[in-house]
């Protein structure tokens, strides 16, 4: 796994709220992490979490046969499989994003596959921040392609330097694939870049980058495992999220999320330097 980022790099990441790293995992690696999430996809069956099948709200009943075919999304695998755990909670990881972010600890807010089906349909712009349940400018994610992501599977697109003018206002994601930008204006004429990747390359992006993806065109599969991250230190802003009933109803607005069980710290550079 490539653990070093130049400064080159980090900058750059700052300047566009995104960078793509080729060749992050061997190959070995690659079949590690993929063999762990067939794993983790079958024993799941289906269920988007470990306790429930729904996560997010994704509109009335009319569109609901529209998103199932976006992707399958299945969040947190790192609970449930070992092998996923192992390699989420890995302190390499952590540190990349950390090093990205300009903090100096990194909890998992959650795991994600994303997987496109054959044919699939896109995945509309987006922000990713205002959906969590804590509000913070730095909060990044990981996008580790585990096939090929093409322009015709679903590579990922992005507005570079969005994440600097973008706020936590939630759009949402629907079927009009431009919709952010009725509340983004300014965006609306800066050209997108592409992101394909080859399998066991990765993305970072910042949680307030605008970003999709493609339709899947092919008759194959696109298959990502992803990880949201939270700086150290936030709290909660009151939206549930991914947190169970017991736990947000536990929870008031400003309460710390430092809680391990649900959001391990994966990496502190103060604990190193202790």
């Amino acid at each position: 796994m490539r653990s070093e980022l130049s400064p080159t790099e980090i900058a750059k990441y700052r300047q566009d709220g995104f960078l793509v790293i080729e060749d992050f995992l061997s190959p070995a690696e690659l079949d590690t992490w993929r063999s762990a999430l067939a794993q983790a996809v079958a024993k799941r069956n289906g269920n988007k979490m470990p306790d429930r099948k729904e996560v997010y709200g994704k509109g009335d009943d009319s569109d609901k046969s529209y998103f199932d075919n976006v992707f399958d999304q299945l969040i947190n695998l790192w609970q449930d499989n070992p092998k996923i755990r192992e390699l989420m909670l890995d302190e390499r990881l952590g540190r990349l994003a950390a090093q990205l972010a300009g903090v100096d600890g990194i909890r998992i807010w959650h795991d994600q596959a994303l997987i496109k089906k054959p044919w699939a349909n896109p995945t509309s712009w987006h922000l990713d921040t205002p959906y969590w349940s804590f509000s913070d400018r730095r909060a990044l994610s990981i996008w580790v392609a585990l096939d090929d992501a093409t322009y015709e599977n679903g590579c990922l697109f992005f507005i570079p330097g969005s994440c600097h003018r973008t706020g936590f206002d939630n759009p949402g994601i629907g079927k009009n694939m431009g919709a952010i930008f009725a509340t983004y204006p300014e965006f609306s004429s800066v050209k997108a870049v592409a992101a394909p990747m080859k399998a066991g390359s990765c993305s970072f992006h910042n949680g307030l980058t605008i970003h999709g993806a493609n339709a899947n065109m092919t008759p194959g599969y696109r298959r990502a495992m992803t990880c949201a991250y939270m700086p150290d230190g936030n709290r909660f802003n009151g939206i549930q999220n991914i947190l169970s009933e017991e736990e947000a109803a536990r929870l008031k607005p400003g309460d710390p999320l430092d809680n391990d069980a649900l959001n391990p710290l994966i990496y502190s550079r103060k604990k190193i330097h202790s």
